[in-house]
């Protein structure tokens, strides 16, 4: 059973986070709220969500899957406007997800789960975080989207860069410890990431919001960021590209 009310900007957040890496995804739906991890089909990049109970004006739920298409999801949000609260029931019987947003309702089909893994988020232990506002890493990546199709991450324990090296030009954003929210670094790290793939992962972070970033050596990137006013998490890891040597 899954019957739930809950803001639309909320439900954006949401499906922003996954869209950025699959077309179809599977909601872990308990009476605490609902999870979801997800792996781009490339497996360069993977999301763990959760969205707790305390996000929902209304959760009625008990322990099921929801197959959920991302591209329906989306016509649906396209209508709503701002303040407005969505309204969300599984219908057992047909196997559809009810979606009413003031006066229209969608009756969505749902996605097979059957083949829809539930991917582990690996255990990483990086020896450098950086804690710093969304708005200065999405600074760095608009300044190398002309630059370069990659981006390096470097830390050390004087302050964090984000840098992008093309056949004539070269770009970088550098933040002195003291600029950043915080930073804990054991070692000098770099690693090289798709700007693709890292750009859109950032900008899925609320506006005015702060991000925790973990990397370390040639190592995969973790991003960590809360939405739904701090009532979900989400944590994405982004694998890094090796430079030749």
């Amino acid at each position: 059973m899954f019957k739930a009310k809950l803001k639309g900007d909320v439900l954006k957040e949401m499906i922003k986070v996954v869209s950025t890496l699959v077309d179809e995804v599977k909601w872990n739906v308990s009476a605490e709220g609902v999870d979801l991890k997800a792996v781009d089909p490339a497996h360069v990049a993977m999301v763990d969500m959760t969205l707790g109970k305390d996000a929902f004006e209304e959760l009625e739920a008990s322990d099921c899957e929801l197959g959920i298409d991302i591209d329906k999801m989306k016509e649906v949000l396209s209508l709503a406007k701002a303040g407005d609260v969505i309204e969300i029931d599984h219908d057992e019987e047909h196997n559809k997800l009810v979606v009413r947003i003031e006066n229209i309702t969608r009756h969505m089909s749902l996605v097979d789960t059957m083949g829809m893994s539930d991917p582990k988020m690996p255990q990483l232990n990086l020896p450098a975080n950086v804690k710093l506002a969304a708005a200065e890493l999405n600074q760095g990546i608009k300044a190398s989207e002309s630059i370069s199709n990659h981006i390096a991450l470097v830390a050390n324990s004087e302050g964090f860069e984000l840098s992008s090296q093309g056949d004539t030009d070269s770009v970088s954003l550098k933040l002195r410890k003291d600029l950043l929210l915080s930073l804990e670094c054991s070692e000098p790290v770099r690693s090289l990431f798709s700007l693709d793939y890292f750009s859109n992962m950032v900008r899925s972070v609320p506006s005015a919001g702060v991000v925790t970033l973990a990397i370390g050596q040639d190592y995969p990137a973790k991003l960590e960021f809360e939405i739904a006013e701090g009532n979900g998490t989400v944590t994405y890891l982004l694998a890094p590209r090796i430079e030749n040597e």
